[in-house]
């Protein structure tokens, strides 16, 4: 007597290692924005850059630990909208953006609209897209200039009125950046686990040096340098490729 096969039931209940660095990020991204609206901004950009530090942990955790789940994954993606998404935008608006009125607000949206749109198709292309690669400037990364722009002014004690054009240019540009089709390192191959050369070890110490000499602004500059990479290696790669079909067309 055949029987047909019952359906596999699905695991009730979610992995919580990776699953509480999620949430503690998303918890990070909510607290800059309660910070922003209390008018301070450092501790609302340095929410944002924890978040940023927790984000890079869950999903390692989780495929160290192999509790990867579609749970897990949708979850993330949700909290990287918060904290790197929508915080960003409310944090630099409070902090300049405000005082341009619609033009303050409009840039806000852009940038928050880009990190929607980018985290979407970031969803889409798991499996298909080279993992070397990011297709566009990751949502963490434009978070990051927002971020350390308004550590490093507070710092030096710039008012966010004094710059609201400069924020919104660079709250506009790192939306635009993240839906564009500009290619930047992601640095996934990097295996923490194995052997690594003397020399990049002393590396790793210098950089850190360099970082503990000012770190808001060190940072901000490093955040700006990697989003301008993309486009920068964009044309380097398209004069490349216009030179070598000029040698072919002169060789034939």
């Amino acid at each position: 007597m055949d029987e047909t096969p019952r359906p596999r039931r699905r695991p009730r209940g979610i992995y919580l290692l990776p699953n509480l660095f999620t949430t503690a990020a998303l918890f990070a991204g909510f607290y800059a924005v309660l910070s922003a609206t209390q008018d301070r901004f450092e501790a609302a950009a340095l929410g944002i850059l924890a978040a940023m530090l927790l984000d890079g942990f869950d999903g390692r955790i989780a495929r160290m630990t192999n509790t990867q789940s579609e749970f897990g994954a949708e979850y993330d993606s949700l909290s990287d909208m918060v904290a790197f998404g929508v915080a960003p935008a409310l944090v630099a608006y409070h902090w300049a953006l405000g005082e341009l009125g619609k033009v303050g607000w409009l840039a806000a949206f852009v940038f928050t609209a880009a990190a929607a749109l980018r985290l979407a198709r970031f969803n889409t292309q798991v499996g298909i897209a080279d993992k070397r690669y990011f297709q566009g400037l990751a949502s963490p990364s434009a978070a990051a200039i927002i971020a350390t722009g308004i550590w490093t002014a507070n710092d030096l004690g710039i008012d966010g009125s004094d710059v609201s054009w400069l924020a919104a240019f660079l709250t506009a540009s790192a939306g635009l950046l993240m839906v564009s089709n500009f290619r930047y390192l992601s640095f996934k191959q990097i295996n923490l686990q194995g052997r690594v050369p003397f020399l990049l070890a002393v590396a790793v110490m210098l950089g850190f040096a360099v970082v503990y000499i000012y770190p808001p602004l060190v940072l901000f500059i490093l955040a700006v340098t990697y989003a301008a990479s993309g486009p920068v290696w964009t044309v380097f790669r398209l004069r490349r490729s216009r030179s070598r079909r000029r040698r072919e067309t002169a060789g034939s």
